[in-house]
């Protein structure tokens, strides 16, 4: 077995330092971009399509999130690293270069293609370089990338969008990828799997993901839809949403009884702790989103902020999340238990989104910095913890499909968040905010967006009428959160505490971790995995 205890050598700290950096690159657009879009939509003329500049790129990384999970088992972790910053480096270029909404909506999916992929990547790639009993600290560190990226992404989009152009926040993208790309070629060294390139391709579940592939991409449609562009109770809305979860559900029916090379093997979902954790993980996707893309929103409408301003207005988001993020992963590995984690960060996130819904437009600077801080730290918590009773009664040979469907829950989710808040804001400015105001505003627009620009023209007792309409629909927002961060606490429920592997798959470990390999095999040759004994019983 692999000592937990081992030093990590140069070797390590280098593949796991340009995995870090890899995920930071896509995580600092994600955040940025929120900021940026009032003022891209703004410039670019797309009122209508503004929902789509978030959801394009969750839509992409969603979809194909099991297809760079199998790729990676079967042609290995490097290349298609790889392969994934240059989708980004790509989709960033045509972002810069957009001429319209459209241009920038299909630039957004190629980014989202390489984004979703390196998300993917960096969490697998922790998998095969640290067992899952001492993965706490680093699970943590990708997590405190996200956390910084989500502190200085938004200042950096607030400040292009406002001094110079949102242009360059993708254009900033591009040196950063250059930067990841060579660290990934030069010191990611992990094995490749053996066998030919006609062996490889013959692995690959082409038809089931291209089922989930189309499933996700209909049912996203319909979601970025309803309530804005089209009503809910529309055949445009209906028609994509009914057939995509039916071919949703059709990939689980293909994976389960057709597939030769299932790209998601089921038995991954054959125990309720695993179950739980995906359940948690979705439900944490759909709120922590809400949080980053509408927050800013309440300071720019009701607070006057500019996009700078509303950025820094977030930092206590930013800046409380991964600390609490890396304390509870290291507190789960010396405890040997993640429910505790769990039902702790789910009690905090009820608190802290109880306290958004009593924000005014009004309201005290004490008041918002408090309510995000509760809030941000039951984030941290459970974006830390959830992964652990994924994994836990799981094989580690299972890590990459396990993850691969972790991360696509995660992004599946995101898309959720954004449209589902959409909907909902929409749909309550729509009840509250002054008619004179609302005339400015044609059929099919998103008012937020459109909206926040006008707010510090419009003349005395108009504004603050508008003002507190906009608090009052955030409000609604973070009711509905709440009720999300219920559903998600009843999973802690459903999940056993399960003891967590000590070793590692080497199959695809360092490339000079043949003696650590070896060491393992005997290990599992005496007395089994603890993984894979534990998940027969958990049912």
């Amino acid at each position: 077995m692999t000592s937990t205890s081992k030093p990590k050598g140069s070797v390590f700290w280098l593949s796991y330092t340009s995995v870090v950096v890899c995920n930071f690159l896509s995580a600092l657009d994600v955040t940025a971009v929120s900021t940026a879009l009032p003022t891209i939509t703004k410039d670019l003329n797309g009122g209508e399509e503004f929902v789509w500049v978030g959801a394009a790129y969750n839509l992409a990384a969603a979809a194909v999130l099991p297809f760079t999970g199998q790729l990676a088992d079967i042609i290995g972790r490097r290349p298609i690293m790889l392969a994934c910053v240059g989708f980004f480096f790509l989709g960033s270029l045509l972002c810069a270069t957009a001429q319209n909404m459209h241009w920038l909506i299909a630039a957004r999916t190629v980014q989202g293609i390489g984004g979703g992929g390196i998300i993917n990547l960096a969490t697998i790639i922790t998998s095969d370089l640290i067992p899952l009993a001492e993965r706490g600290l680093y699970q943590g560190l990708l997590v405190l990338t996200w956390a910084f990226a989500a502190g200085v992404g938004p200042v950096i989009g607030g400040s292009f969008a406002q001094k110079v152009t949102w242009r360059w926040l993708f254009y900033l993208n591009l040196p950063l990828a250059g930067i990841a790309f060579f660290l990934a070629m030069i010191f990611l060294r992990v094995r490749t799997p053996e066998g030919t390139v006609r062996e490889k391709i013959a692995r690959i579940d082409f038809v089931g993901n291209f089922i989930i592939i189309a499933g996700t991409t209909l049912a996203l449609v319909a979601l970025t839809w309803g309530g804005i562009r089209y009503p809910w109770t529309s055949a445009h809305v209906l028609a994509p949403l009914i057939l995509g979860f039916l071919l949703i559900f059709l990939f689980f029916i293909y994976e389960a009884f057709f597939a030769k090379h299932p790209a998601l093997p089921l038995d991954i979902l054959a125990n309720r702790t695993s179950l739980a954790g995906y359940i948690g993980t979705f439900f944490h996707g759909i709120v922590s989103i809400a949080l980053i893309y509408y927050l800013p929103v309440y300071f720019q409408a009701c607070k006057d902020a500019s996009p700078i301003r509303s950025s820094v207005d977030i930092f206590p988001t930013a800046f409380i999340l991964s600390p609490f993020a890396i304390f509870f992963g290291v507190l789960v590995r010396v405890m040997k238990k993640y429910r505790p984690a769990n039902m702790i960060g789910w009690a905090l996130l009820l608190i802290g989104f109880g306290l958004l819904t009593l924000l005014k437009a009004d309201s005290s600077t004490g008041e918002w910095v408090g309510f995000q801080i509760i809030t941000a730290m039951g984030l941290g918590v459970i974006w830390a913890t959830t992964v652990y009773p994924i994994l836990a009664p799981l094989p580690v040979s299972r890590a990459a499909s396990a993850l691969a469907f972790y991360n696509f829950s995660r992004t599946f989710a995101q898309t959720w968040g954004v449209a589902i808040s959409a909907a909902i804001l929409q749909n309550e400015l729509k009840s509250s905010l002054p008619a004179d105001f609302l005339l400015a505003f044609p059929s099919g627009v998103e008012i937020a967006y459109a909206a926040i620009p006008a707010i510090p023209a419009i003349p005395q007792p108009l504004r603050d009428e508008v003002r507190a309409a906009f608090a009052a629909s955030m409000a609604t927002v973070w009711k509905a959160m709440l009720g999300f961060c219920a559903a998600g606490a009843l999973s802690v429920a459903l999940m056993r505490e399960v003891p967590m592997q000590q070793h590692k798959d080497e199959t695809y470990g360092l490339e000079n971790g043949d003696v650590e390999k070896d060491e393992t095999k005997d290990c599992e040759l005496e007395g089994g995995t603890a993984g894979s004994t534990s998940g027969l019983t958990d049912h």
